[in-house]
């Protein structure tokens, strides 16, 4: 099979450099029936999320009396991908949900609300490429809009190599032919670390310069991520 160049002359197929994020774009309550929801988009990767809750888990015996839970989805739509995906869950999808699920029960005060639970679903309408990564920042978004009791907001990126060059936010192409990728997500606020998942193979020096780049880039994130709860709420940022 022949290789796909996706690094030339030091721009990727997209026109990026190597260090650039695909443009982003944010929008809050998108979804009028739910208690909190968001749009997220890394260039055509298009994640919605919504959120439900917190509310009363039933039946009884799910509950947990020294706190709530969250029950999260995610879902790739049929059309999302250029051969048209099997609608259900998947293996992927599955794994997929508890690995996000686990990264947001990170930012939240469950134990605000036991016997409750805080019902994420998000829908991948367009994919290409960094779908957990999307889906991630748009939960985390669709949470702090419905209100829940935070420590602070989720923030993610995705990183790799590709020849031999350290990459950000991996497209579609990107990810099917890196050597690496490094899906990583963090409360910033915290400086810590709740996504950390990598295929490939890095050197340690490698390593420990994606993981400077994926907290630098998430920052930059963060702070798009609080200019729109804050336009959502007329809250201007004060020098």
């Amino acid at each position: 099979m022949k290789k796909v160049e996706v690094l030339k002359d030091g721009k990727r197929i997209d026109g990026r450099g190597p260090l650039k994020m695909r443009e982003i774009d944010v929008k809050l309550d998108i979804i009028s029936r739910a208690d909190g929801s968001a749009k997220f988009s890394f260039g055509n990767t298009v994640a919605i999320a919504a959120c439900y809750g917190p509310r009363l888990l039933l039946p009884k015996h799910l509950q947990e009396e020294k706190g709530g839970i969250i029950r999260f989805r995610y879902n790739m739509a049929p059309f999302s991908v250029d051969e048209r995906k099997s609608p259900g869950p998947d293996r992927r999808s599955i794994e997929l949900s508890k690995v996000i699920k686990e990264a947001l029960a990170c930012s939240v005060f469950l134990e605000d609300f036991p016997r409750a639970t805080l019902d994420v679903y998000v829908e991948i309408l367009n994919a290409d490429g960094s779908t957990r990564i999307a889906s991630t920042n748009a939960a985390s978004l669709a949470m702090a809009s419905a209100g829940v009791p935070m420590r602070d907001l989720v923030c993610a990126i995705s990183v790799g190599k590709i020849d031999d060059t350290l990459i950000v936010d991996l497209n579609g192409i990107e990810d099917n032919n890196s050597e690496a990728d490094l899906s990583f997500g963090m409360l910033p606020s915290k400086d810590e670390v709740v996504l950390l998942q990598m295929d490939g193979r890095l050197t340690k020096e490698e390593l420990l310069k994606l993981l400077d780049l994926a907290k630098e880039n998430c920052l930059k994130i963060y702070e798009l991520q609080k200019k729109v709860l804050k336009g959502k709420y007329g809250v201007e940022d004060v020098e």
